[in-house]
């Protein structure tokens, strides 16, 4: 076994689950098969592999900024539910 039901419950204490009989029991042998997938992964030779942050090669797709006219004000203002002559008319937060 790679833990001790000792480490588990301290864990359990840290992150303050309370954990008894059985629950911890299955939380101990759940933890000792991960740790020995784990251990399984390390036997693997990855000599001259480069690390990775993701399985396949992300780029992202930009575009050409291109200048293109805005709304005009009371157009824009016009798709809001209240405004004034050159705003939007908000509830007072404060």
């Amino acid at each position: 076994m790679r833990i001790k039901r000792e480490e588990v419950e301290h864990v359990a204490h840290l992150a303050r689950l309370d954990l008894e009989g059985d629950e911890l029991e299955k939380m101990t042998s759940q933890l000792d098969m991960i740790l020995s997938y784990v251990a399984q992964l390390d036997e693997l030779d990855t000599t001259g592999i480069e690390p990775t942050t993701h399985a396949f090669s992300i780029t992202n797709a930009f575009r050409e900024d291109a200048v293109k006219p805005s709304l005009e004000q009371q157009e824009a203002l016009a798709n809001g539910p209240d405004h004034t002559r050159d705003s939007f008319v908000v509830p007072r937060v404060i």
